[in-house]
This record gives structure tokens, C-alpha cells and sequence, in this order.
């Protein structure tokens, strides 16, 4: 599927691959596009690769197979910073696991040495995870289509302990923000995810909008034409009217409810 993956992304993105053996042969396949493919060799490391990547104007990188924990920092390091996008392929069964295992590979590789960390990490470069399987006659499908939303952090502490007069309406705000403060030390949600496609008896089926934030970033990263099939494909199965450009429905909706005046403008009166 990775490979099919690339006839979809435009031609003017420049691919740049890393992996550890050859399997994809992505310029065999794709002779005419700017594909530059890496490997690491007993002089050369993958590390090494990743860095003379990162300075060759790459937009999308490609690990090929997110193995080992040294390829979970190289994905990590590329979707942060090397390029638009990074697509890898993994061997998790649940979207939880998925970012377990990349967390905890990133926690034995030493990049990270706390856990929330590690796992905040992770959550903010996984957007979308494309899960396959592979039933009992061999036959290959793909099972779900999962968006990962992490979760923003808010500040809910209050201040409202000046204002109360007594030492007991003091002490009781002043538990209340102790109790914010060990909830989010102890058990903070780094994340939340949902099924935005799902496969069931043959067909394919549409169960969760996808959130606005990487509606907008899509939006981003499509010319006019794709963007406005889009646009429509929103509206037509979850009935969200968005705009190609952020702002612009705001504006439309104050041209709408305030026409502009023609004419001249009122002179005040002295």
C-alpha cells in the first residue's frame, strides 16, 4: 500500500526514503519523479542518512519500516522537522498499541527519559494510521482508517481564593487547584482517537468527522481542484460547510449579514 500511496501525492514534493534494506524500489516504480532513496551501511548510519536528508529540500520522507527503536527516533525527528509529511509502515495491531510501542522505543533508544514525554511526542506527529489486515483466505483490506488527536493542554487553576473572606473558603479553592495539579501529574490524557473509516460486510463506512484541525491542514496541502472536491466530499457526508482558505467563511458570512453601502460617505456636521 505505501507504494500505491506515492502515485497520490503530487509530483512537485520531493521524496526522500531511508531504510534499512531496499524493499520499496520507489524509483523503479516512479522513474520520473525526484526520489533520493538511503541506506545505512557498516560506515554510514541511518542517523547520518537522516541528517544529509534533511538538507537536500525534501517534502515528504518515507521510512520504510519503523523496526528497531533507532528507525522510531528517525521517524520522530523527520515528521518533526525534515519535511511537510513522513509515512512509515508499523506492525501494531490497536492505534494504543501503536503509540505504546513507538513510545517505548524512543524511551530504550535514550531519546526521551520520561514517559509522558515520550508519549507527547509521539501523539503530535501521528495524524492518521491506516490499518490492514489479512483474513483466513488471504485476502487484504484495510480495516479502519484512525485520526489521532492529542490533547491540548488548558490551564484550569484558579484564582478565585482573593476573593473569599475566610480561611475555610480559602483552603477549599486552594484544593481545588491541588486537585487540577495531581490529576494532570498522575493521570493526564495525552490523546484521544477515533475511527474516521471502517470496513464492515464488504463496504466501507464513514463513522467520524475528521477534526478541524487537520481539515485545515489538508485544505493547506491540495491545489484548487482537489480542494474544492474536498470541500464537497465534507459537506455531502457529514454536512460541515468549510472554506478553501481560513477565515474566508467569516468573511463571507459579514459581507452576507452587512451588504456594503454605495454611494458617498455621510459628511458630519460641525
Amino acid at each position: 500500500m505505501l507504494m500505491a500511496m506515492i502515485e497520490n501525492i503530487y509530483e512537485t514534493m520531493n521524496l526522500r526514503i531511508t531504510e534499512t534494506a531496499f524493499e520499496l524500489h520507489l524509483r523503479k516504480i516512479y522513474p520520473t519523479r525526484n526520489i533520493l532513496s538511503m541506506r545505512e551501511t557498516e560506515t554510514v548510519s541511518g542517523q547520518e542518512c537522516l541528517d544529509v536528508q534533511k538538507k537536500t529540500d525534501g517534502s515528504v520522507n518515507i521510512i520504510g519500516e519503523v523496526a528497531t527503536d533507532p528507525v522510531a527516533s528517525w521517524m520522530i525527528q523527520s515528521a518533526q522537522v525534515a519535511s511537510k509529511f513522513t509515512l512509515f509502515t508499523h506492525h501494531a495491531k490497536t492505534f494504543p498499541d501503536l503509540v505504546t510501542a513507538l513510545r517505548n522505543s524512543m524511551l530504550r533508544a535514550g531519546v526521551f527519559k520520561d514517559e509522558k514525554t515520550a508519549e507527547e511526542q509521539v501523539v503530535q506527529v501521528l495524524n492518521f494510521d491506516i490499518h490492514l489486515v489479512k483474513d483466513f483466505r488471504g485476502r487484504r483490506y484495510i480495516e479502519r482508517v484512525t485520526e489521532c488527536i492529542p490533547v491540548e493542554e488548558k490551564n484550569e487553576y484558579t484564582f478565585d481564593h482573593r476573593k473569599e473572606k475566610t480561611l475555610e473558603g480559602k483552603f477549599d479553592k486552594f484544593m481545588d487547584n491541588a486537585t487540577h495539579y495531581f490529576t494532570r501529574s498522575t493521570n493526564r490524557e495525552l490523546y484521544h482517537y477515533q475511527n474516521i473509516l471502517e470496513y464492515h460486510d464488504g463496504t466501507y463506512v464513514l463513522t467520524n468527522k475528521i477534526s478541524d484541525h487537520n481539515i485545515r491542514e489538508m485544505l493547506n496541502n491540495m491545489d484548487d481542484a482537489d480542494a474544492e472536491e474536498f470541500i464537497q466530499f465534507i459537506q455531502r457526508n457529514w454536512g460541515v460547510k468549510v472554506s478553501r482558505y481560513l477565515g474566508q467563511e467569516a468573511e463571507e458570512q459579514q459581507e452576507i449579514a452587512q451588504p456594503k453601502k454605495r454611494g458617498r460617505k455621510p459628511i458630519s456636521q460641525k
